[in-house]
């Protein structure tokens, strides 16, 4: 060996290939419809910010995402139902109240 590391496989050269594979990850996700445009750009910009290391990090913070936003709509879900149930019932309660007088 002679030249340095860093000649022998440079860095930008690494940069540009995880690049490339991270943002066609998110393209075909974004095509395929699993991420929306505003989780595309957010990870856009977290992948040139040198936040994901490879392509398997990158999907698993997508997954786990998407895995939270889903749960998150569950739950206002079901407190959507809770708060029409409680209401039907009160309103239910009025009327059998309004019918004893």
């Amino acid at each position: 060996r002679k030249g340095t590391a860093d000649a022998r496989m440079p860095q930008k050269l690494l940069w540009m290939r995880r690049m490339r594979v991270l943002r066609r990850l998110l393209r075909r996700y974004r095509e395929a419809k699993k991420i929306d445009r505003h989780l595309y750009h957010e990870l856009y910009l977290k992948a040139k910010g040198n936040v994901f290391k490879n392509k398997r990090v990158l999907m698993e913070f997508i997954h786990k995402r998407k895995a939270e936003k889903q749960r998150s709509k569950m739950l206002t879900d079901q407190a959507e139902a809770r708060r029409n149930k409680v209401k039907e019932a009160r309103k239910r309660r009025e009327e059998r109240i309004a019918l004893k007088k």
